[in-house]
């Protein structure tokens, strides 16, 4: 699987004798699954006809007994920046964790580092940033962790990659 491909479900084990099986999405898009779209998998690309997505179960038609469906179990479904730009619709001050990846982060005018990760605890994502050369240099962490909340994003740039912060070299000096 090339590089510029994003995890965004995994099929698991089966659930009962009629091809039912366990459906793990691990995006914030699940409109993007639809019946007769192509879908790139670990098992190469594959156009799946849903039957049904209810609460984490998903049927496949030609899979309906569970031999056949077991011959599904952990094909893992990717997605490529464009294709998920294609497939899901943001709402108003929502943005790809793609676009904000690589974001520098500024904090009442200084830059305190760059986001290189977004992990989501609980239901918040937190930004993982990569403290700035000079104020690592002086002795503050190497990295930090920002909750992406009101509190802390005051406004986010994708196009010029920045991130407008209040009091996040208050955690990165707590941390």
């Amino acid at each position: 699987m090339s590089n510029d491909k994003t995890l965004i479900a995994q099929i698991g084990r089966t659930v009962g004798l009629r091809g039912n099986l366990k459906f793990y999405i691990y995006t914030d898009f699940p409109e993007q699954f639809r019946a007769g779209r192509t879908y790139h998998t670990n098992r190469g690309d594959l156009t799946i006809a849903f039957v049904d997505i209810v609460k984490g179960i998903i049927k496949f038609r030609g899979y309906e007994s569970i031999d056949n469906a077991k011959k599904l179990t952990n094909t893992k479904f990717f997605a490529s920046e464009e294709e998920t730009k294609q497939n899901c619709e943001l709402k108003e001050g929502e943005h790809f964790w793609f676009d904000i990846i690589g974001c520098n982060i500024i904090d009442a005018e200084i830059c305190t580092g760059r986001v290189e990760d977004i992990q989501r605890i609980g239901e918040t994502d937190y930004l993982y940033i990569h403290t700035d050369r000079a104020l690592s240099q002086s002795g503050l962490p190497q990295s930090f962790l920002l909750p992406y909340i009101n509190r802390y994003i005051l406004h986010v740039d994708i196009d010029r990659k920045i991130i407008y912060t209040q009091d996040a070299r208050d955690i990165l000096e707590a941390s």
